[in-house]
């Protein structure tokens, strides 16, 4: 009689967890292509868009920072009469109180995948570049920078700000500096304590001159002294730049010899869309941060039959052709410098290479993995910042 009740009992668990499964595969049918299909249409690149939306049985559970795609997504449910709970979170996060503006207050922000340190190197961000806040973690905030890209920076980088605090340091007049490498100091003196370190393309609120030094505020409210010879107003160096072949090439050779780095977009280390999008920002563009975003901006150049239709200034990828059902893998970027077929890239370090067999910088494995190139224009960048007022 124990051995029959037993059997009983475990006839009846075997039914309850299989009659558990077999609705929660229904119930998941139900939700799951209209979710795939919304995050399809609205985030199909998870590096600039935000769309993490689950079913938990009978509940819409995640977040985005796209309310018109949970609106579109609810919008379909209803359409098809599905029964179901909304906990989709909108960001920015509503802990925030209002502080949803930032804006990098170190020389070159570190910003990672996940909240945490040892994580992945994902871009880099220099100092008064502005960014969307959109929530806190454990000593972290999940931003996204002008070209879009999601990441997690260090609380300590990032000033946090309300519009009307944002609005106020916009208005300010801007000091850049343009050396690779320096410092601000304490005083109007080189000999001085310094406040920070500072990279080409650092933004610092503008004060007043004092001798051979600028008085500068910092995002964070810090006060410093840049050196006037190694910088210049941020409305002079704007309406300075203009973006032709011989000036990006000029540019990239100031980065010549300059290490490889994963992640890096600065003068502190460059990966290979680093290097280009540095380039490019000295000139006044904004690229998309990786290389597998490059490419499907600007104007494809026949190379079909040699490198004659190129110009300095193009970029060059390289990566996996499509084959065998398997999509292309664009994993590398350079560009053109003319010269003896030549290409300037982040590999190892920024150096010149060369797309002629016969030269003593020719580069084998670049041309055995050279996909296409692509002239970008301002109007194909994703920000022009002579056109946007993306530090005032």
């Amino acid at each position: 009689m124990m051995k029959k009740n037993y059997l009983i009992l475990a006839l009846g668990l075997l039914m309850a967890c299989t009659s558990g499964k077999e609705t929660a595969t229904t119930a998941d049918a139900t939700m799951a292509p209209h979710i795939e299909e919304v995050r399809t249409q609205y985030a199909p690149d998870k590096r600039v868009a935000l769309f993490k939306v689950e079913q938990r049985d009978n509940v819409l559970a995640g977040e985005t920072n796209m309310p018109e795609a949970k609106q579109e997504l609810l919008e379909k449910l209803k359409a098809e009469q599905i029964t179901f709970v909304d906990s989709i979170q909108v960001l920015p996060d509503a802990a925030l109180e209002g502080k949803e503006f930032g804006v990098i207050t170190i020389s070159v922000a570190n910003l990672r995948s996940e909240p945490k340190h040892p994580a992945e190197l994902a871009t880099q961000a220099t100092m008064g570049t502005p960014v969307n806040v959109l929530k806190h973690q454990r000593g972290w905030y999940l931003v996204q920078t002008p070209d879009k890209y999601l990441a997690w920076v260090d609380e300590k980088g990032v000033s946090l700000m309300d519009k009307a605090t944002f609005d106020a340091w916009q208005k300010s007049p801007k000091l850049l500096y343009t050396k690779p490498y320096g410092f601000a100091y304490e005083s109007a003196s080189a000999d001085a304590g310094t406040v920070s370190d500072l990279v080409y393309g650092d933004v610092l609120a503008l004060q007043q001159k004092q001798g051979d030094f600028y008085a500068v505020t910092f995002p964070d409210g810090r006060k410093g002294f840049v050196p006037a010879a190694e910088s210049v107003k941020y409305d002079e160096w704007l309406a300075s730049r203009k973006p032709s072949g011989e000036n990006l090439v000029s540019t990239s050779k100031q980065l010549l010899g300059l290490p490889y780095l994963w992640g890096g977009t600065s003068f502190k280390g460059v990966d290979c869309s680093g290097f280009t999008k540095t380039v490019f920002f000295m000139n006044g563009l904004v690229l998309p941060r990786d290389a597998s975003q490059q490419v499907h901006i600007g104007k494809l150049v026949d190379t079909s039959n040699g490198w004659d239709q190129l110009q300095p200034g193009d970029l060059l990828f390289f990566g996996v052709p499509a084959k065998d059902g398997k999509s292309e893998r664009v994993v590398h970027v350079g560009m053109w410098i003319g010269g003896d077929q030549e290409f300037i890239h982040s590999a190892g370090r920024v150096r010149i290479s060369s797309m002629n067999p016969k030269a003593a910088n020719f580069d084998e494995p670049e041309l055995k993995r050279f996909l296409r190139a692509k002239r970008i224009t301002p109007d194909d960048v994703v920000v022009d910042l002579r056109k946007t007022a993306l530090y005032q």
